[in-house]
C-alpha cells in the first residue's frame, strides 16, 4: 500500500469538508420531497403525492414540509462528509492501483461505497428515527407530541433506552452499505460515459456533474426502496404503538394488508427527490473539492 502516505498527505480532510457542503447541499434541495415521501410510506392512504402536499400546505401551512430539518441538517452535513472521507480512503484502499493519479478502480469505487455505507448507518439511524416521528407529528400516523429534534430524542431516550434510539439499525445497514455501493459506482461509471477521461482530467461540465448525481441517486433507491419502506414503518412505532416485531414480520403484515404494492409507495416522489439531492450534492462536493484543492 505504498499511496497511503501520498495520498494521505494530498488529502489532509479536504474530501471531509467538501462532502460537508455536498450535505448541506442535498438536505435543503430535497427536504420537503422527502417529507412527502415518509407521509406516503407510513400511511394506509394511497393518495398521490400532490393530494398530500396540497393537504399539509392547506392545514399546516408550507413550514410544514420542513418539520424535522434542523436534526438531519446538522447531523447529514457531518454524516455526509464522514462518508466521502472513508469512501475517498477505502476506494483507493480496494483498488489495483497505488498512485494518487489514477483513480480508484470501479472494483474500488463499488467496495469502498458499501463499506462506507454500512459505517455510516451507526450515525444515521438514530437521525432519520427523529426525523421521521417529527414528519410524521400532525399527520394521525404518530403520537409523538414532543416538539423539535432535542426533545424526540430526549422523550425516546427516557421511555424507549438506548434500544429505542436505535430502532431500525439493522434494516438502515441492509439497506445503505449495498445501495452506497451502488450508488459510488453508478455516478464514477455514468460521469466517465458522459465525458470520458473526466475521471483523470477532473475537467466535467456543471452538467455532467448534476446528471451523473442524480442518476446515482435514482439507482440506488430504486435498489433500496422496499428495504426503506420497511425501515420508515419500523421507525415509525413507538413501545405503546408496536405493530411489527421485526423486518420480516413488518414484511409479512404489510404485504398482507396493503399487497406488494406497499413496497413502492412513494416511490416516484423518492425517485424525483434523490435525482435533485444527489445531483446537488455530488456538484456540491465535486466543486468545493476543486476549490479546496486550489488552495
Amino acid at each position: 500500500m505504498e499511496f497511503w502516505p501520498e495520498f494521505l498527505a494530498s488529502s489532509t480532510g479536504k474530501e471531509f469538508v467538501a462532502g460537508g457542503f455536498g450535505g448541506t447541499a442535498g438536505i435543503i434541495s430535497g427536504y420537503p420531497l422527502d417529507t412527502l415521501r415518509v407521509m406516503q410510506q407510513n400511511s394506509f392512504n394511497t393518495g398521490s403525492a400532490f393530494s398530500i402536499l396540497r393537504n399539509v400546505v392547506a392545514n399546516e401551512g408550507p413550514t410544514a414540509l420542513y418539520r424535522g430539518m434542523a436534526a438531519p441538517l446538522a447531523s447529514v452535513t457531518f454524516q455526509n462528509a464522514m462518508v466521502f472521507q472513508i469512501y475517498a480512503i477505502l476506494s483507493r484502499a480496494f483498488s489495483s492501483s497505488d498512485s494518487v493519479n489514477d483513480p480508484p478502480s470501479y472494483k474500488g469505487v463499488a467496495l469502498g461505497g458499501f463499506c462506507s455505507g454500512a459505517i455510516q448507518s451507526m450515525l444515521l439511524s438514530p437521525v432519520e428515527l427523529v426525523k421521521i416521528r417529527l414528519q410524521l407529528q400532525n399527520t394521525g400516523q404518530s403520537i409523538e407530541t414532543q416538539k423539535g429534534p432535542m426533545k424526540v430524542a430526549k422523550n425516546i431516550w427516557k421511555i424507549e433506552g438506548l434500544r429505542g434510539i436505535y430502532r431500525g439499525l439493522g434494516i438502515t445497514m441492509l439497506r445503505d452499505a449495498p445501495a452506497h455501493g451502488l450508488y459510488f459506482w453508478t455516478y464514477e461509471y455514468a460521469r466517465e460515459k458522459l465525458h470520458p477521461g473526466c475521471r483523470r482530467s477532473c475537467e466535467e461540465s456543471l452538467n455532467t456533474m448534476l446528471v451523473s448525481g442524480g442518476l446515482a441517486g435514482v439507482v440506488s433507491w430504486v435498489l433500496s426502496y422496499p428495504l426503506d419502506v420497511i425501515k420508515t414503518r419500523l421507525q415509525a412505532q413507538t413501545l405503546s404503538s408496536q405493530k411489527y416485531r421485526g423486518i420480516l414480520d413488518c414484511l409479512r403484515k404489510s404485504v398482507r394488508e396493503e399487497g406488494y404494492e406497499v413496497l413502492w409507495r412513494g416511490l416516484g416522489t423518492a425517485v424525483a427527490r434523490a435525482f435533485v439531492v444527489n445531483g446537488a450534492i455530488f456538484s456540491a462536493y465535486e466543486i468545493s473539492l476543486r476549490c479546496l484543492f486550489e488552495k
